[in-house]
């Protein structure tokens, strides 16, 4: 799993630094991520399974809030990362089972949002999300944590061009669903499909129109009057077990 990273968290603007337990366990056990650093209180430590080879400095907990934005809740432990190697959503697609669900952000910027999207894509069994590069978050702690391990298990590829990248998902054989809220179409209608690539845009904005008209199919979830919209990573969980029992 791979993606591309070109923000901060912390520490050096190349190297991330996550907290949590979850976030780090996670780290610590994906091949693919190497874990330059670690900080940890004793106590932390008994639990969480750093490898021998890794450098663990003790600190107390006031130090590490030190460490993370805004006093975050870091759990006695902090670890500073590189970020994984690029993924291309080519691979992405040839190694997509017969029945699938991709996710597609256009422009969702909020890493808290995102991380909350990939929590709930490893939840329902998304093959994966695709995002812009230069419109989506880096990895950071707080996406990390928001995450709650999601980050390290489910394949985010980066494009650079989001209209293109939804051409070659309809050539793979997925069924493109743009969700938007003044659509007339319900989602349980408009899913039939094996492949199916659920297409989010940012809240308020929503989907560009060029995003649009990359979709086969325009679907609202059916929400009560009582509110106005749901928040997009709400919404994706929401669209994700529709899918999921479709």
């Amino acid at each position: 799993m791979a993606r591309k990273n070109k923000g901060k968290s912390g520490g050096n603007p190349s190297r991330p630094r996550f907290w949590g337990k979850h976030a780090v366990a996670a780290a610590l056990d994906n091949p693919d991520r190497k874990v330059l650093k670690a900080w940890s209180t004793r106590e932390a430590a008994a639990f969480m399974n750093f490898p021998k080879e890794l450098p663990v400095v003790m600190a107390e907990a006031p130090d590490l809030g030190r460490m993370v934005p805004h006093d975050a809740p870091h759990q006695g432990v902090v670890i500073e990362v590189e970020p994984l190697e690029d993924m291309w959503l080519g691979d992405l697609l040839a190694e997509a089972p017969e029945k699938a669900t991709l996710l597609v952000l256009d422009q969702v910027t909020d890493p808290h949002n995102v991380g909350a999207i990939l929590r709930s894509a490893a939840a329902f069994g998304a093959i994966g999300i695709v995002t812009q590069d230069r419109h989506a978050p880096p990895e950071s702690g707080a996406l990390a944590k928001a995450a709650s391990g999601a980050l390290e298990r489910v394949p985010w590829v980066r494009v650079v061009n989001l209209a293109r990248a939804l051409e070659e998902i309809a050539e793979a054989g997925f069924w493109r669903i743009g969700l938007a809220g003044e659509a007339t179409t319900d989602l349980k209608d408009a899913l039939g499909p094996q492949r199916v690539a659920l297409v989010l845009g940012a809240e308020g904005p929503g989907m560009r129109s060029n995003t649009r008209d990359h979709c086969d199919a325009l679907a609202r979830l059916p929400i009560s009057n009582a509110v106005e919209s749901l928040n997009v990573s709400n919404a994706t969980a929401v669209a994700l077990y529709a899918a999921s029992v479709a």
